[in-house]
């Protein structure tokens, strides 16, 4: 049974109906199959999140009392923040710290820095020039966990001035307790 109209048609046409129907399921297929390996890539990498998500509340389930412990610690040892004269205490620190080492402090400055639901922040900015090791020992003794410091920037090259000395540039933030948390 062929419909009227395609008997009309000389051989030609009909050849070439053919083939502008071939195309049409082509492409249309083409549309199909693209959406539906895109539709399983992205299941794909919806599980691979999900089961990423599910590993990492089974390792805090699992570590939970460390975690308690590590919150509670926090609690009892992070320091309040007091206001502004906060951040010439840590630049006095800093400063009492690099006097130890003979490290040569230039540049400080001091400043306000993030709030957020975990700490809030002053920062200090610095420049340093010393030789290596004794820039090392600063380093170490400035962020102990107990301090709450952290150097959110560091960039450190040699002088080229004097190729034994160092020259470094950080911002050191301290971390205080949120406001609004009691101990």
């Amino acid at each position: 049974m062929i419909p009227q109209f395609i008997r009309n048609l000389n051989r030609r046409e009909r050849m070439l109906g053919g083939l502008v129907a071939g195309v049409i399921i082509m492409l249309v297929n083409l549309f199909l199959w693209s959406w539906l390996l895109g539709a399983i890539q992205s299941s794909r990498a919806e599980v691979a999140k999900r089961k990423l998500i599910r590993n990492e509340q089974v390792i805090y389930m699992r570590e939970g009392e460390l975690w308690a412990q590590r919150e509670k610690w926090l609690r009892e040892h992070q320091p309040p923040f007091r206001g502004a004269s906060d951040a010439s205490a840590l630049l006095d620190q800093v400063k009492q710290v690099a006097s130890k080492y003979n490290v040569l402090i230039e540049n400080p400055a001091i400043g306000s820095g993030e709030v957020n639901a975990a700490y809030q922040s002053l920062f200090a900015s610095i420049e340093t020039k010393s030789p290596w090791p004794p820039l090392v020992h600063f380093l170490y003794d400035v962020q102990t966990p107990e301090a709450f410091v952290v150097f959110e920037n560091v960039n450190v090259m040699i002088d080229s001035s004097d190729p034994a000395q160092i020259r470094g540039k950080f911002k050191l933030a301290r971390w205080y307790a949120p406001a609004g948390k009691p101990k």
